[in-house]
């Protein structure tokens, strides 16, 4: 098993500059100079890179928002956001609530146990390693936070990790029932900014979350992270029940992103959005058949 506890160079603060000496790629115009405004609704996950890997070198206006990757689906579907460009961290939302023509796959990410190590129950984590971190968990001695399953794929697939490390570590507890309470819950774009207020000593995130504020984090192993296709088998036996009674099941953590209102600006920024090297300067990984087109693809996307 190969794990690690690891610290990261904080990314936000450096970010631009960073985007410039890796050659990030500017958002580039097919005919003209565009005035209009591309608008974007994306899981909030993927906000900090956007805000700061994107937005900074694009010549066209972008709008960011961002929100739980469910809730994303269901503000589109229920028609109380008509965004040009919609990004989700589970492509699973494109069968449903949301039905695109194509969709592109353009990154993927993993969980992580990130953690605060100034604090006593951040420090009792860092102790126990990746063999054992659940133990000062299950023994209320670590403040951990994670995010609402039923708003977005980041809260269920904290239960999924959980019901895999049962298996995995061979716990006499059920850690998917055991852990869980309703007070760790945080909306995803606050997760991990709530180690700066003390409300939390750790959080179950994914791996970007964590490398791109700095923070310590426990690499989880294969087996239950979520982030290797050799374990994709496994990571179907969990499932969860969304509010809607769609049932969810655990699979490869892959980003997925579509132009809703196709013109030449959305198009440009679409390209940059999932082929710049700003992903992976932010701790998302890029497989090397990324991007990777499903559906009816127009010409322009793809050449």
């Amino acid at each position: 098993m190969v794990s690690s506890v690891r610290r990261r160079t904080l990314l936000s603060g450096g970010a631009v500059a960073l985007c410039g000496l890796a050659g990030c790629s500017r958002v580039r115009n097919r005919t003209q100079s565009h005035s209009a405004t591309v608008s974007m609704l994306v899981a909030g996950s993927l906000n900090n890179a956007l805000e700061n890997g994107l937005r900074p070198d694009a010549e066209t206006t972008i709008e960011i928002e961002a929100y739980g990757s469910a809730e994303v689906a269901h503000l589109i579907a229920d028609d109380r956001k008509d965004p040009d460009i919609v990004s989700v961290a589970d492509i699973a939302l494109f069968d449903s609530p949301l039905h695109p023509d194509w969709f592109a796959e353009f990154a993927t990410n993993s969980i992580v146990i990130a953690y605060n190590p100034d604090t006593e129950g951040g420090q009792r984590l860092a102790d126990a390693g990746p063999d054992t971190w659940y133990r000062p968990v299950l023994d209320r001695e670590v403040a951990i936070g994670r995010t609402d399953p039923d708003l977005d794929p980041l809260g269920y697939r904290a239960l999924f990790m959980l019901e895999l490390a049962t298996e995995y570590y061979g716990t006499d507890r059920d850690l998917r029932e055991a852990i869980p309470r309703r007070e760790q819950i945080y909306p995803e774009t606050q997760l991990v900014s709530q180690f700066e207020t003390g409300s939390i000593d750790a959080a179950i995130a994914y791996r970007n979350m964590a490398v791109e504020r700095g923070y310590d984090y426990i690499d989880l192993p294969a087996e239950i992270d979520l982030s290797d296709p050799s374990f994709t088998d496994t990571y179907t036996t969990a499932t969860y029940e969304l509010p809607s009674g769609k049932v969810v099941r655990g699979g490869l953590i892959s980003y997925g992103s579509t132009i809703r209102h196709r013109s030449s600006a959305a198009v440009d920024v679409f390209d940059d959005h999932i082929t710049g090297q700003y992903v992976s300067e932010f701790g998302f990984t890029i497989p090397d058949n990324y991007p990777r087109f499903t559906g009816n693809v127009p010409d322009d996307i793809t050449n």
